[in-house]
């Protein structure tokens, strides 16, 4: 594809309007419901089909099958930060009213850092053919980290990364909240509040997620315009789905399996492309194979989840009515 520098600029902005208009309707702070969230949520998933339909009609099928690809990877990636976004905003006790303004304005920090590393990431593919062989190597060993992490016991923690424990350490912060202000003076002294804390820890906390989205993406598409559109559309629905979806969270007990599977799918899909480009005659993987298998199985392990976490509440429920009556027989038979 031969992108111009118009329809970056072009691109930017549009998304940059659509930021401006979700802000102005929800400048309000509010307790998000999920007939809001869903609404908004469609609309984001609706423009990235839109996108995704146009980009067919203007470059072809293989462009848009690179985005669809490449958005339902990092949607699907996506899910997995909302994890930690539940930590995040539990150990900082964000009010239900600002936890939307705190997720948007993390969302876009993350958007802007992850343009970063998309440039960078670009550039290393431009210049180094061998590049793959890493990335391919590093999606390969995030997926057997996932299955670890999936099969330990260990409750997950937010851990501060040293970007929020620099600026906790240099900035003096106030102890509670102060609406949606970021900054404010007190006794001539200038003092951040939580709220900027937090937006600070939503937004770098996803970057260290985009340590394996990003070089995901670019397994499946070496266009640095998809590659950042699919990210964009990606995490501008984000915030509405750690509010469509917060209470699923812990039902989707397979996820990381899922995850891992795809991972390390694209993991060797890279790998065999970096052979490839050295002269090795391997087998390659197309865009409607590696869309295909992505689907799949994030639908397999959807229902999965689903049918295991319902099973497990129901023998909670049997457990729970047998105690109940073992502690009811002996008033009874007293």
């Amino acid at each position: 594809m031969d992108i111009s520098l118009t329809t970056w600029i072009v691109t930017i902005v549009v998304l940059l309007a659509l930021v401006g208009v979700d802000l102005l309707i929800n400048r309000k702070p509010h307790e998000v419901t999920l007939k809001e969230a869903a609404l908004w949520g469609v609309f984001w998933v609706a423009l990235a089909v839109l996108f995704g339909v146009g980009l067919w009609v203007v470059s072809g099928a293989e462009p848009a099958g690179e985005f669809f690809a490449g958005f339902i990877t990092e949607k699907s990636l996506s899910v997995d930060n909302l994890f930690v976004f539940v930590l995040i905003m539990g150990k900082f006790a964000v009010p239900a009213q600002y936890q939307q303004r705190v997720l948007l304005v993390g969302v876009l920090l993350a958007l802007v850092l992850r343009g970063v590393f998309i440039g960078l990431g670009a550039a290393a593919v431009a210049a180094f053919s061998w590049v793959f062989f890493i990335f391919g190597a590093f999606l390969i060993w995030t997926a057997w980290k996932l299955v670890k992490e999936a099969q330990s016991d260990e409750e997950e923690e937010f851990e501060e990364n040293a970007v929020l424990r620099w600026v906790e350490k240099v900035a003096p912060t106030t102890k509670d909240y102060r609406g949606t202000k970021l900054v404010v003076r007190e006794n001539g002294k200038r003092l951040v509040t939580p709220m900027l804390i937090v937006m600070i820890a939503i937004g770098t906390t996803d970057v260290l997620f985009a340590l394996d989205s990003i070089p995901a993406i670019f397994g499946l598409t070496q266009e640095p315009y998809i590659v950042f559109t699919a990210n964009a559309f990606a995490l501008m629905g984000l915030r509405q789905l750690y509010f469509l979806i917060g209470g699923l969270l812990k039902k989707l007990v397979y996820l990381s399996y899922g995850l891992s599977i795809i991972l390390g799918f694209i993991g060797v899909k890279l790998v065999l492309e970096a052979l490839h480009g050295q002269g090795v005659h391997v087998p390659e993987i197309g865009i409607p194979a590696s869309l295909g298998f992505i689907v799949v199985t994030l639908a397999v392990t959807t229902v999965l989840s689903l049918r295991k976490s319902k099973k497990d509440a129901e023998l909670a429920a049997a457990a729970e009515r047998e105690a109940r009556d073992a502690t009811d027989e002996p008033s009874r038979t007293g």
